[in-house]
C-alpha cells in the first residue's frame, strides 16, 4: 500500500465511520475495483485510534461531564443526568460486546463480508433509515433519555456487526424510531460508538502485538492523522446539517452505493 492508498483508505474511514453510509461498503470497493491489497491489520489500528482521537477530542466536554456525574453520583451521592447518561452508555455497549464475542466464536465474520451481504445490508438499513426519519416525532431531547432507550438503541448498535449496516446508521434509526430529535439520536450514537472503537482497536492492537508481519510506521502516521482529521471535521459538519437536511440525502446516497455493490457482485459471478 502506497501513501495515496493510505491516505485515500484513511479518508473513506474517517468519514464514513459516523456518517450513516456504512464503512464496510466503502472500504470494500477500492479493493474490489481497483484491485488494492487489503490494508493491513496495523492501519486498521491506526484508523481505529484517528477514529477514536476525534471523536473524544469532539465530545471532550460532555464526556468530562459524564465522568463527573458518575464520580459525584458513586461516591458523593449526588445525581445528575450526566451521571445517568455515562452508566446508560455503558448499558448501551453491552450487546454490541455480546453479540461480537459470539460472531467470534462462531467464526462467521469473513462470511458476513460478502459483498452481497453489504449491498444487502446497506439497501436494507437505508431505507429503514429513511423511513425513521419520515415517521419519527422527532421530539425528545437527549436529557429525556431512559435506560430502556438506551438499552434499545444499544441492541440495535449490536447489528452493525454484520458489515454494511452502519453503527452510526443503525443508532440514529433507533433513536429517531424511539422519537428523539435528530441531534439527540446522533449525539448520543456518537457517544455510544467510544467504547465500541476503543474496544475494537484494543482487541486489533492486541493481533497485531501477536502477529509477525512488518509493521510500517510512516503508514501508521498517515492513518492516524487522517483519519482523525476527517471524522473530526466529519462529525461537526453532520451535526450542524442534519437539523435542516434531515437524513435523506443519506439514505439515497445507500440505496446508490447498494446499486453499485449488487453490480460489482453480480458481474464477478
Amino acid at each position: 500500500m502506497d501513501v495515496i492508498q493510505a491516505i485515500i483508505l484513511a479518508l473513506i474511514q474517517g468519514l464514513t465511520e459516523f456518517l450513516p453510509i456504512s464503512s464496510s461498503a466503502h472500504l470494500v470497493l477500492p479493493a474490489q475495483l481497483l484491485g488494492w491489497p487489503d490494508q493491513g491489520l496495523a492501519f486498521d489500528v491506526a484508523v481505529h485510534i484517528g477514529t477514536l482521537i476525534a471523536v473524544v477530542l469532539y465530545f471532550r466536554d460532555d464526556l468530562w461531564s459524564v465522568i463527573k456525574g458518575m464520580l459525584e453520583g458513586l461516591f458523593g451521592g449526588k445525581q445528575s443526568f450526566e451521571g445517568y447518561l455515562g452508566w446508560y452508555i455503558i448499558l448501551g455497549t453491552i450487546p454490541a460486546v455480546l453479540f461480537g464475542l459470539a460472531i467470534s466464536l462462531m467464526d462467521v465474520e469473513n462470511q458476513l463480508r460478502s459483498i452481497f451481504i453489504i449491498a444487502c445490508t446497506t439497501l436494507i438499513f437505508g431505507i429503514l433509515l429513511g423511513w425513521a426519519d419520515h415517521a419519527g416525532t422527532l421530539q425528545r431531547r437527549l436529557t429525556e433519555i431512559t435506560w430502556k432507550q438506551a438499552l434499545l438503541i444499544g441492541i440495535a448498535q449490536a447489528l452493525a456487526i454484520i458489515p454494511g449496516t452502519s453503527r452510526s446508521g443503525v443508532t440514529i434509526t433507533a433513536g429517531l424510531m424511539l422519537g428523539f430529535t435528530r441531534n439527540a439520536a446522533a449525539r448520543f450514537s456518537f457517544l455510544l460508538s467510544i467504547p465500541v472503537i476503543f474496544a475494537a482497536g484494543l482487541l486489533k492492537t492486541k493481533d497485531l502485538i501477536l502477529a509477525t508481519e512488518p509493521v510500517a510506521w510512516d503508514m501508521i502516521v498517515v492513518g492516524v492523522v487522517v483519519a482523525g482529521v476527517s471524522a473530526y471535521i466529519c462529525i461537526h459538519l453532520f451535526l450542524s446539517m442534519i437539523a435542516r437536511m434531515g437524513m435523506m440525502p443519506f439514505v439515497i446516497y445507500r440505496i446508490i452505493l447498494s446499486a453499485a455493490l449488487f453490480f460489482v457482485y453480480f458481474t464477478s459471478i
